[in-house]
């Protein structure tokens, strides 16, 4: 018990000192909203004034991003008059990063005064509804890597023992989504994101289960650092772009390539949402 103590006081001052460089780097304090966009969605946000971008590899104790076409690059400026972070990239489980290593760009925001969170990810759609390209708002989560971001002695000062998770995603942030998808004429689905560890892709078995289970769509990320939002206290708001059909019974091969360009191909769309969002919230 003692060494992990040990191993999560060194964590702590890890985001310390991230935030202590972040700071210095971008020179201002105050800004209240951070985005994480997911595989192929590094690029969505065009309607941002950027005033700084750091490479992930130049933040003490960043992770380094591995996965192809996560830019690993921490942007901050404006939208809509808003100081904004975009986090261009994020990490996965199946990486091999521990779940607080996941978190840590998380536990960055919340050391720099971040309030608000909205996740972005690429997903397989299950539900019939939805076609490559669609958007999908997270309602909830199911976590489903065997695996929680909080195991371990807790820091009282960063979020209490035991969170509740009876209402991760914010009911007023869906309300903004919604009108600003209205008002940009976007078709914005609500569902129920799966998470999975990765990273072999489901079976059709699988898809079955997660279909009974209740999942709209599914994929490997975002789940870790919505635990860790949650523990964070922060306001979360997240969305799947839907970047292929998981039918179990009419099974299809997915490659990460032509997940990517679809993804890349609707960037633009859910830019456009998040933009809004901003504006609205």
């Amino acid at each position: 018990m003692q060494a992990q103590q040990q191993k999560n006081d060194f964590y702590w001052q890890q985001v310390r000192e991230a935030a202590a460089y972040v700071k210095d780097y971008i020179g201002v304090d105050g800004t209240d909203i951070a985005i994480t966009t997911g595989t192929g969605l590094s690029e969505s946000m065009v309607d941002m004034s950027p005033e700084a971008q750091i490479p992930y590899d130049r933040i003490p104790h960043f992770p380094a991003s591995t996965v192809k076409s996560h830019a690993g690059r921490l942007i901050f400026g404006k939208i809509h008059g808003r100081r904004v972070f975009i986090l261009q990239g994020r990490f996965h489980l199946y990486e091999g990063y521990s779940a607080p290593r996941v978190c840590f760009p998380v536990r960055l925001m919340q050391a720099l005064g971040v309030k608000t969170l909205i996740v972005t990810n690429a997903a397989g759609g299950l539900c019939t509804d939805f076609s490559a390209g669609d958007i999908m708002a997270i309602s909830d989560h199911i976590n489903l890597t065997g695996e929680n971001p909080l195991v371990g002695p807790n820091n009282e000062d960063w979020g209490i023992r035991f969170p509740d998770m009876s209402a991760v995603y914010d009911t007023g942030l869906m309300n903004c989504a919604m009108q600003a998808a209205q008002k940009s004429g976007i078709h914005l689905h609500k569902g129920v994101y799966a998470g999975l560890k990765g990273p072999s892709l489901e079976t059709p078995a699988e898809l079955r289960f997660l279909r009974q289970v209740g999942a709209d769509a599914v994929g490997l990320s975002t789940v870790m650092e919505v635990i860790a939002a949650v523990h964070s206290r922060m306001r979360i708001c997240g969305f799947s772009m839907i970047t292929n059909i998981a039918d179990p019974d009419q099974p299809e091969p997915a490659s990460l390539e032509a997940i990517i360009q679809i993804a890349q191909n609707a960037a633009p769309v859910l830019g456009e949402l998040l933009s809004g969002i901003v504006r609205e919230a």
